[in-house]
């Protein structure tokens, strides 16, 4: 059998590209098409243990992938137009190689072959539905990531990165107060060598593990009090601070008039605890952030959060606001949580914003409030004043204690708005 190469794109479009997806069942695990786009290919490129699995093929020519990976995309380059067979594991467009393939060459010259998915093989053995479990990888990718995805009674299924990533998460989910977890560890799924076993994550892993494996969480808490909403506003004991921290009430509001759209940059300039930039990212996987603080001892704070909080990706700029702005990836949304009254600070972060973007400045001293009024009469948008009390003890009775107000002013810049 042949591999039709004719594309449905434009009319005499060649499709030499073939990516095959491979599962641990190897060569008889493969169907008619996908054996085709191999033993039809002139060149054959794939990790070594991908190669193990196929026949021997006369004049084909094969290469285990390169390290660097750039240079087996070059190899690739050089076949163009002629018959090229990628190898990959499972769904090769499932935090695999399809992505990076698709980023290089257009999809008129590529035909897929998935085969089925670590995640899909998981939970098939499981017997868990697909659609309502938490997929992650963490394929060349910080672990702390997984603790923003962390919430009881949640399943959760995780590719590893090696041998030792069974024993990471479980350390993970320890210092998160998830160490009840029950933990299976999937080795080799769907080869002759798959190896199932249960644990918890408080007794962690007692076998040597495969390289090649996966795990499945279902999540369970210890203390039902520790874990933090998902939702902004998240209380101040979730984060380590010196007292620099906006208000849990407050920042459900700058979050509301930052209004986090997914896929957005967000600068927090004056970032104190970081607070701000962490609930924008855990508001959407997609979102990037950039928090700038000048005092180291808080710029240890912000990355303290960033890690405990699952979203490590944070940027941590140590330095002045308004000297670091030139430097940094245009934002779609700015936060000034300090240093709204410093000369530039507002005007600058205004320049930066595209059109659309929001800018949101709180201040609780007179001067920055006459800073943020100048904004607004410059700038337009909107100001509000936030007046909170709270109950504390007095005496054998509770009495009401006033917080600071804070001022806070938020623009959207239009697209016929001036610099």
């Amino acid at each position: 059998m042949s591999v039709d190469n004719t594309s449905c794109g434009e009319p005499g479009t060649q499709r030499w590209l073939s990516i095959v997806g491979l599962s641990e069942g190897g060569w008889a695990g493969l169907g008619e098409s996908a054996r085709a786009a191999v033993t039809d290919a002139e060149f054959v490129i794939g990790g070594q243990r991908h190669l193990d699995h196929l026949p021997a093929i006369s004049g084909q020519q094969r290469e285990a992938w390169p390290s660097p990976f750039s240079e087996g995309i070059e190899r690739i380059r050089q076949w163009q137009g002629r018959r090229v067979c990628v190898l990959a594991s499972g769904d090769p467009f499932w935090h695999g190689v399809g992505a990076t393939l698709a980023r290089t060459f257009p999809p008129e010259v590529m035909v897929c072959h998935p085969g089925p998915s670590a995640f899909s093989l998981a939970a098939a053995r499981l017997g868990w539905p697909l659609q309502s479990v938490h997929c992650h990888s963490l394929v060349a990718r910080d672990p702390d990531r997984l603790r923003a995805a962390l919430a009881p009674g949640r399943r959760l299924l995780v590719l590893s990165n090696d041998e030792q990533s069974p024993e990471t998460v479980c350390r993970l989910l320890v210092e998160n107060g998830y160490g009840a977890s029950r933990v299976t560890v999937l080795e080799a799924l769907g080869g002759p060598e798959e190896q199932v076993t249960g644990t918890t994550a408080g007794e962690g892993v007692a076998h040597p593990v495969a390289r090649l494996n996966s795990l499945a969480i279902e999540c369970e808490v210890a203390d039902p009090e520790r874990p933090v909403a998902r939702v902004p506003g998240r209380p101040g004991e979730a984060f380590v601070h010196d007292g620099q921290i906006s208000q849990p009430e407050v920042r459900a509001v700058v979050m509301a008039k930052l209004a986090p759209r997914g896929g957005e940059h967000l600068w927090d300039l004056g970032a104190g605890s970081g607070a701000v930039a962490v609930e924008w990212l855990l508001a959407d996987a997609a979102n990037h952030a950039t928090a700038v603080e000048q005092r180291p001892e808080r710029v240890a704070n912000v990355r303290a959060n960033a890690r405990c909080h699952g979203v490590g990706h944070l940027q941590v700029v140590e330095g002045d606001a308004l000297l670091a702005m030139a430097s940094l990836v245009r934002p779609d949304a700015v936060f000034i949580g300090g240093g709204a009254s410093g000369e530039g600070v507002i005007e600058g972060a205004w320049s930066a914003l595209p059109a659309g973007g929001r800018c949101v400045a709180t201040a609780v001293t007179t001067e920055g409030e006459m800073a943020l009024l100048a904004a607004q009469g410059r700038l337009g948008g909107q100001l509000i004043r936030l007046s909170m009390d709270h109950t504390e003890p007095l005496g054998r009775f509770n009495g009401w204690q006033s917080d600071r107000p804070i001022t806070i002013w938020s623009a959207t810049k239009s697209s016929q708005a001036g610099e």
